[in-house]
């Protein structure tokens, strides 16, 4: 399913994360988004973090969360995990 989603980085987290990336001479950054079925306190389901090694994840390592945000198109309200893609006008689903 398609969605449309924001996601906020704070000005110190996007220096923290050039600071890192002209360190150590790279060229980018890779980032992990998850998007959520439920909502947290904050009315978001999506968090981003700098991605790990599968190493660093199997040793534990804390992650380094650089943002949330939220989907705003289909509204988290007119979503339910379980559907599946509309019918076409036919009734044929492809």
């Amino acid at each position: 399913m398609s969605s449309l989603n924001s996601l906020y980085i704070k000005k110190e987290t996007l220096e923290t994360l050039l600071k890192g990336v002209t360190k150590k001479g790279d060229k980018g950054i890779e980032l992990t988004v998850a998007i959520n079925d439920e909502l947290n306190d904050y009315g978001q389901n999506i968090s981003a973090w700098v991605s790990q090694s599968k190493e660093q994840r199997e040793a534990k390592k804390p992650r380094f969360f650089v943002g949330n945000g939220k989907t705003f198109w289909p509204k988290m309200e007119e979503v339910n995990p379980g559907d599946d893609f509309p019918e076409s006008l036919d009734g044929d689903p492809f």
